[in-house]
């Protein structure tokens, strides 16, 4: 009976349908795909046999495929170059406070605008906290710049105001203020958006979780830390996986742009600027993409380490 059921099952049609049969059945819905396939593969994989480079000492004017093969040179010189550990320390500092503060700061704020019942007041928030992320970095780099300028910037004249300083202060010309400066502007820029996905996860919750536990006593406060905040563990867990993989993804315009004096190289260079600096402004394009290969492949190991943490919580990309 147990062998014969077992031919039953693999003898089904259904179960015997290939791929190829599946497409052709959905080809309206799956031909839908292919514009996206081709943009992925010009612009995501093509460029990928450019990573060649990082293994060769590349000449403009031999050409890619004429310019002598090094092997691991390009990466031995980045290991051992004097700029190494300061740029790589930038990156893992920057990198971990913008984790540490900016990931949590939109989860906090969508809890914040979940508890408002002045629906008038919560529109206002929104659209405030919303608006910052809108605006390139150039624009608020330079707003940045100017409200903290010593002549007529606006924080040196609320201190001074207050008598907390007696001379303005040139906060951009300070490494001890730099990283702070860099974080709390990324905090304001993005923070409004990034909840927008939290704020969702929010709404889909059944209302009658909140009703019941009201009605055993928890208040709001209780509310949050047993319903809302594992009701939307699962979102929480996934961009805390991207998080983790982006790690190395200290930024480039914030950096760039902030950063325009060169006594704050030793606390701003982060593996993006100093690719552009070496790669772009130096001509160094081997060392450059060797670089930049690195810090590709260890946001890979880094995504995969974290994606099988999250999988044991049953949440994972993959």
């Amino acid at each position: 009976m147990k062998s014969k059921a077992v031919s039953l099952v693999t003898n089904n049609p259904i179960k015997k349908k290939s791929v190829w049969s599946q497409f052709v059945r959905q080809w309206d819905t799956q031909i839908m795909i292919i514009p996206g396939i081709i943009c992925v593969f010009i612009f995501s994989y093509a460029p990928m046999y450019g990573v060649l480079m990082a293994f060769k000492n590349y000449d403009l004017f031999k050409g890619f495929s004429a310019s002598p093969w090094v092997g691991i040179k390009q990466f031995e010189t980045f290991f051992h170059a004097p700029e190494f550990s300061y740029v790589l320390r930038n990156t893992l500092c920057i990198s971990m406070l913008k984790l540490l503060i900016g990931f949590p700061a939109p989860i906090i704020l969508a809890l914040m605008l979940n508890e408002v019942r002045f629906m008038a007041f919560k529109r206002i928030i929104q659209t405030v906290t919303y608006l910052p992320h809108f605006l390139s970095w150039v624009i608020v780099s330079g707003f940045v710049v100017s409200m903290l300028a010593t002549d007529n910037g606006s924080l040196n004249m609320l201190l001074q105001e207050v008598h907390l300083i007696q001379e303005p202060i040139n906060w951009l010309s300070v490494p001890s203020y730099f990283w702070t400066i860099l974080i709390s502007t990324n905090v304001w820029k993005d923070v409004g958006f990034a909840s927008i996905v939290y704020l969702a996860a929010i709404a889909g919750i059944d209302p009658q979780l909140f009703e019941a536990a009201s009605i055993d006593g928890a208040g709001r406060f209780r509310q949050i830390f047993v319903i809302t905040i594992p009701s939307i563990l699962p979102v929480i867990i996934i961009f805390m996986i991207l998080a983790i993989g982006n790690i190395l993804n200290a930024g480039f315009d914030d950096i760039l742009l902030l950063a325009r004096n060169p006594i704050l190289r030793n606390v701003s260079d982060v593996i993006d600027t100093y690719v552009y600096r070496v790669g772009v402004m130096n001509s160094r394009y081997s060392y450059a993409t060797a670089v930049g290969l690195f810090k590709s492949l260890i946001s890979v190991a880094l995504l995969t380490f974290a994606n099988r943490l999250a999988r044991r919580s049953g949440n994972s990309l993959w």
